[in-house]
């Protein structure tokens, strides 16, 4: 089954694609033709999941999905939130970004923080929402050298080491995304039955 991502960013679509089973063949924006960014202009995930999901389908009229991540810390009264990717200004500047979130909570004893993704499918018409959390603290320096983002400073609830001092397979298994994306395909392969 080919499903629409509605992204540019190919290491969103690997990540997922890794996670679907072989049933599912994921294609982004780019396999479209289309190369521009869809504008996050909600004041939630939820929202900024769904209108890029409707960007995608209103605009080429197929079955798609959208997420949007965010990383929301208890001290911080949920920020970065729904501004997680632009936090320190500039989209996509991760280091600018975990800088700031660590000067922000520099001398805050409360570390307690969570992922939150939300997936948004669209098919034939109809909308449906898959939530992931993940819960977890913020440390006060950078470990690791695997993934992106905020990685290097969130160590989930149960562990030791951060996301990006875990492999792949071992952040897939228990993150927000990975557990969004295992509810978005159990729902999917109902479909196919």
């Amino acid at each position: 089954m080919k499903i629409y991502f509605a992204t540019n960013n190919l290491h969103k679509v690997e990540e997922v694609q890794k996670m679907l089973s072989g049933d599912f063949e994921i294609l982004s924006l780019k396999d479209l033709g289309n190369t521009l960014e869809i504008p996050e202009t909600g004041s939630t995930l939820e929202e900024n999941s769904l209108l890029k999901a409707r960007y995608l389908h209103n605009t080429f009229g197929m079955n798609c999905f959208a997420d949007d991540t965010g990383l929301e810390v208890e001290a911080l009264d949920g920020a970065p939130g729904v501004y997680s990717a632009r936090y320190a200004g500039k989209p996509g500047d991760d280091c600018k970004n975990v800088d700031m979130l660590l000067e922000n909570l520099k001398n805050e004893p409360n570390r307690n923080a969570r992922f939150r993704t939300i997936i948004t499918l669209i098919n034939d018409g109809r909308e449906k929402q898959f939530e992931g959390v993940v819960n977890g603290k913020i440390i006060d320096e950078r470990r690791g050298n695997n993934g992106f983002g905020y990685d290097p400073v969130f160590v989930p609830n149960g562990y030791v080491i951060t996301f990006a001092e875990m492999t792949a397979g071992e952040k897939n298994r228990i993150s927000h995304r990975g557990i969004s994306i295992r509810k978005f395909a159990d729902f999917l392969l109902t479909l196919m039955k």
